[in-house]
């Protein structure tokens, strides 16, 4: 039985794949296996991850008939998942040679649920650092102190599943999956999850995982309907605290970043296809309702002139509509 499943993601990926599975070689052990998940690649993906599973020791590739996106590819994962621990990776990003041995140490030393690692962010011309917005470092704490304040940046802002790994029995005990449907956001609705039912949690400072930002197939830059996921995934978060013991504590929180997220997409809409910008506005207009009113007042007096403007139209638009 293997200690740690490695669950890859693969999307027509075939110019980033082989730099991945370098990585994934340089990190085989007797105790780690590699699932490597194809999301009816149309490119030559499915080739290559074929090669790989002769050549990448403990691998093996499942296909999806159809192309069902990256939460339902990553629950496949999972369900085929053998180890004590799982961990994500996608399939145009890489791991630093020894990183899975340092991130497996971690999570048995510190004997927690999660832990979650800063990365290395990866652009044409240049890699950054980007560190998790943790509370504390090296030591296990309850995932639920680290979700505000409100006002600042915490881990419910660092969504970034694939840096971190998880204790198998966690994810089924708290029948933590992704939501199949969710193209966007699906990451930021599983982080908010994983802070409300995890038990403990811990932040170390490993470096070994790259992510390789601004491609042009990921959907991050595509401009249609698929970016206005964030909204029904935000819909679940909200109602998901909403039902939560201590709603009062977070709802502050999720308001002020579903704010932020409404307030983002609205000044792009301009770049996005005419008929994605219109449910936009519509569809955001109507969240904005849903929030308690002297919540959301509190909320966009606080974000500031420009957001609080642009929200403010964006409500009052839709209660015109009601009206007429």
């Amino acid at each position: 039985m293997p200690k740690l499943s490695v669950i890859v993601t693969c999307h027509n990926v075939q110019e980033f794949l082989p730099t991945t599975l370098r990585g994934l070689a340089r990190n085989a052990g007797p105790e780690t296996e590699f699932i490597l998940v194809d999301d009816r690649s149309v490119d030559a993906t499915g080739e290559i991850l074929g090669r790989a599973e002769g050549e990448l020791p403990r691998s093996r590739v499942i296909r999806h008939a159809t192309n069902q996106g990256i939460s339902q590819a990553r629950n496949t994962g999972i369900e085929a998942a053998g180890g004590a621990y799982v961990t994500f990776l996608d399939g145009d990003d890489w791991y630093a040679p020894g990183y899975l041995g340092e991130l497996v140490a971690a999570i048995e030393e510190l004997d927690c649920d999660v832990v979650r690692t800063d990365h290395v962010q990866s652009t044409e011309r240049r890699r950054t650092v980007v560190r998790a917005p943790s509370p504390r470092r090296d030591a296990a704490f309850d995932p639920r102190e680290a979700i505000g304040p409100a006002d600042r940046k915490t881990m419910v802002d660092y969504p970034f599943v694939w840096a971190g790994i998880y204790r198998r029995a966690l994810l089924d005990e708290q029948e933590l999956r992704f939501t199949p449907g969710l193209r966007t956001a699906e990451d930021r609705l599983f982080t908010w999850q994983l802070h409300l039912r995890a038990r403990t949690m811990a932040t170390v400072g490993l470096l070994g995982v790259f992510y390789r930002r601004g491609v042009t197939t990921s959907l991050t830059q595509i401009k249609d309907e698929r970016q206005l996921d964030f909204l029904p995934a935000h819909d679940q978060i909200l109602a998901e605290v909403q039902a939560d013991h201590e709603s009062e504590r977070f709802l502050p929180k999720i308001v002020r970043t579903y704010c932020a997220m409404i307030a983002f997409h609205a000044a792009n809409a301009d770049g996005y296809e005419p008929t994605a910008a219109r449910r936009l506005r519509r569809e955001a207009a109507a969240a904005l309702h849903r929030f308690p009113p002297a919540l959301l007042e509190r909320t966009l007096t606080a974000m500031g002139e420009e957001r609080g403007r642009v929200l403010r139209r964006l409500a009052g638009r839709s209660r015109k509509a009601v009206t007429a």
